[in-house]
C-alpha cells in the first residue's frame, strides 16, 4: 500500500516518463530475444533484420530507434550467451580441485557450451574481427558498458582459476584478466576450426592433405594449451 501511494503521489509527467522507458525496455528485448531465436535457427550469416522485425511484429525502422545499428544489436544479443555460457562455467568449477584440474574444467564448460551453441561463436568472432575504434563508433557507451559486464561473466571465472594457481605457485599468469581474454579468444578459434572439422597437414614433403578432426581432439588439445599457457606464462623467464 505504502508502493501504490508513493506512485500516486509522484508527478504525472514523472509517471509517463517511467512508463514510457518500460515499453521502450520491453520492445528492446522482445527485439533482442528474436534476434537470439534466429541467430539459433538459421546463424548469424543469414539473420537479417527485416526477419528480425518481423518475427516482433514491427517496421525494421523501429529497429534502429532502440539500437545504433546492427553491431549494436548483436552485442546486445551476445550477453544472453555470455551469461549463460558464465553460469555453466561457475557450475564446473571445484574450488578445491587442483588449478590444473579447474582450468581444465572451466575450459571443458565453455566449450562444450560454444560447441552446443555455433550462433554464439559467430556472433563473438564477428565482433571481435572489427576494430577497437570501429566497434566504439557503431555501439553507443551503454550498450559497450552492458557487453563488457557480460563478457566478465566467463573472463572473471577463468582469470579467478588462474590467480588461484599463482597463489599456489601451479600458475605463472602475469597478469590473469589478459590471459583469461586471450584464452577466450583462442576458444572461439577453436569452435569455429571444430566446426570446420578440417586439418590440413602433410601428406609428403611439400604435399597438403586434408583430414576430418573429431571434436573432442580438438577440445582436449585447446585444454592442454590453455593449461601450458597458465604454466608458461612466467615473467621470471
Amino acid at each position: 500500500m505504502g508502493e501504490a501511494k508513493t506512485d500516486a503521489s509522484e508527478p504525472r509527467a514523472l509517471r509517463g516518463a517511467r512508463a514510457t522507458a518500460a515499453r521502450r525496455r520491453a520492445r528492446e528485448d522482445d527485439i533482442i530475444r528474436a534476434t537470439r531465436n534466429l541467430f539459433d535457427t538459421v546463424g548469424v550469416r543469414d539473420a537479417q533484420i527485416e526477419d528480425i522485425a518481423q518475427a516482433v511484429g514491427i517496421n525494421r525502422a523501429i529497429i534502429y530507434r532502440h539500437f545504433s545499428g546492427k553491431e549494436e544489436l548483436f552485442a546486445l544479443t551476445l550477453i544472453g550467451y555470455l551469461d549463460e555460457i558464465a553460469e555453466v562455467m561457475r557450475e564446473a568449477d571445484d574450488p578445491e580441485a587442483s588449478p590444473a584440474q579447474r582450468l581444465e574444467n572451466v575450459a571443458n564448460a565453455f566449450l562444450d557450451r560454444g560447441h552446443e551453441y555455433p550462433a554464439f561463436v559467430d556472433c563473438a568472432l564477428d565482433l571481435l574481427s572489427k576494430p577497437g575504434n570501429e566497434l566504439l563508433d557503431s555501439v553507443s557507451e551503454g550498450a559497450m558498458m552492458r557487453l563488457g559486464r557480460g563478457m566478465l561473466g566467463p573472463l572473471g571465472v577463468l582469470a579467478h582459476v588462474l590467480e588461484a594457481g599463482n597463489d599456489s605457485g601451479d600458475f605463472h599468469a602475469e597478469d590473469p584478466y589478459m590471459l583469461a581474454n586471450m584464452l577466450y579468444t583462442q576458444a572461439l578459434g577453436a569452435l569455429r576450426f571444430a566446426r570446420n572439422q578440417l586439418l590440413v597437414s602433410e601428406a609428403s614433403p611439400g604435399v597438403p592433405t586434408v583430414r576430418r578432426v573429431p571434436w573432442e581432439s580438438v577440445k582436449r588439445q585447446t585444454v592442454r594449451a590453455a593449461q601450458a599457457m597458465a604454466v608458461a606464462d612466467d615473467p621470471q623467464e
